[in-house]
């Protein structure tokens, strides 16, 4: 009875009357500007192809808010219009709920069509929807005051149902902005190619520390917590890093120190003494994650990297050495063989000059042939990608080929005592 009574005043009202025309043709001007201007905007907000400038990527962030146009115009075209009605008839509800509505039209598109974080679109569907519609019918206000008077008992601690709701929004959204925040610093870190990897790492880490740490401050501080009563929260945690998290305590001071002195970082091939080994792909807080080259990832806790021995072969500046063992014939003048093959090593385009040439060595007199290796150095190492070794022996057999030395092979002569036996006799 009591709307009826609101729609049967409000049709009767000559003030209604206007306040509905005002909202018409809020909503119609509205219409109008954005068919003429939102062309211009999209024109003017779509940088040049591959345009990578900050004022660019501001401009892209911009153009996804052009659906809000003309709600947004809507919503203030009507608000000049209640203050007008309101001055004029000391009277505003119609235009009041119509203001509401473009408002709640404007949060239902931001909502399904510009939000595209699983985060912020679960916020914007859950929150600021329902709070759009309670505020176009009237109600926020009534709503959030019955929040604020539900009262949470917890031990000694109370709270309203509305600080509950507040609690976990502002959380929310602070640590989102710090991940986001985090994302950034990360990929904006990871393009300095002049820092070393290990500075890198290093830098990532301290700029999330540094990001998270600054979130929860904020938040403590909008929420009106002090720090001091996460004293005894403090000292609990202490105790639990002094027993039961000793050892997550150990790694990541451990990867701290990892970073600090760059002996072992991103990239590098190394191998523990506990067996593991393989290629550094990502070095988090707690641990060192390998990708052997049969694509497997082993998940090393940083501390091993300090109290044993790690070899490791890619260190900066350090080159590796190889060698491919041959043998030739005892019909060959060994004494042109270390030419021949040291000529035909060099040849490889990742061989180096530096620290040493290819060095070929007599290592033994076999049963089937003479023994040669051939020792090269090469920035790399050999597995995976890399094929030196196998190159190597290629570069070798035609060398050897091309100078008619033969590579024996193991013969064996059987000695038959008595001579053959008869074709004819059985035994």
């Amino acid at each position: 009875m009591q709307g009826l009574n609101i729609a049967q005043a409000w049709l009767l009202s000559p003030a209604a009357w206007s306040q509905f025309a005002l909202l018409l043709l809020a909503f119609l001007l509205a219409r109008f500007i954005t068919k003429r201007l939102r062309p211009k905007l999209r024109v003017w907000l779509t940088p040049p192809e591959g345009a990578a400038r900050i004022f660019d990527k501001a401009r892209v962030f911009l153009r996804q808010f052009l659906p809000l146009t003309m709600p947004l115009l809507a919503f203030a075209f009507t608000a000049l219009g209640e203050q007008a009605t309101r001055t004029i008839f000391d009277s505003g509800a119609v235009i009041a709920l119509g203001k509401g509505l473009f408002l709640f039209l404007a949060v239902r598109a931001l909502v399904r069509d510009i939000l595209a974080d699983g985060f912020l679109k679960l916020l914007g569907k859950f929150v600021l929807l329902p709070m759009a519609a309670l505020y176009a019918i009237g109600l926020l206000g009534p709503v959030m005051a019955r929040l604020e008077a539900v009262i949470v008992p917890l031990g000694n601690l109370s709270f309203s149902l509305l600080d509950l709701i507040r609690f976990v929004v502002i959380g929310g959204v602070i640590f989102w902005l710090g991940r986001w925040s985090n994302d950034q610093s990360a990929t904006l870190i990871e393009r300095q190619a002049e820092m070393r990897p290990a500075t890198r790492q290093l830098a990532v880490k301290t700029a999330e520390i540094a990001i998270f740490g600054a979130a929860f401050l904020v938040f403590m501080n909008i929420m009106g917590i002090p720090l001091t009563s996460l004293a005894v929260l403090t000292g609990a945690i202490g105790v639990g890093l002094g027993f039961g998290l000793q050892k997550i305590a150990s790694n990541f001071i451990s990867g701290v120190i990892l970073l600090l002195e760059g002996q072992a970082t991103v990239g590098d091939f190394v191998e523990l003494d506990g067996g593991e080994a393989g290629t550094i792909i990502k070095m988090t807080a707690r641990a060192v994650i390998l990708e052997t080259y049969d694509g497997r990832w082993i998940v090393v806790p940083n501390e091993d990297f300090i109290i044993t021995r790690v070899v490791n072969y890619s260190d900066s500046g350090s080159a590796n050495r190889y060698e491919a063992a041959f043998s030739v014939s005892y019909n060959t003048d060994i004494n042109t063989v270390p030419a021949i093959v040291e000529a035909a090593v060099a040849t490889h385009a990742d061989v180096l000059d530096a620290p040493y040439p290819p060095d070929c060595e007599l290592r033994g007199f076999g049963d089937s042939g003479i023994d040669f290796a051939v020792e090269f150095w090469v920035n790399g190492i050999d597995d995976g990608a890399n094929k030196y070794t196998s190159d190597v022996l290629f570069l070798i057999w035609n060398a050897l080929k091309a100078h008619d030395i033969e590579i024996p092979f193991p013969q064996r002569v059987v000695e038959i005592k008595g001579g053959l036996p008869d074709a004819g006799s059985r035994d």
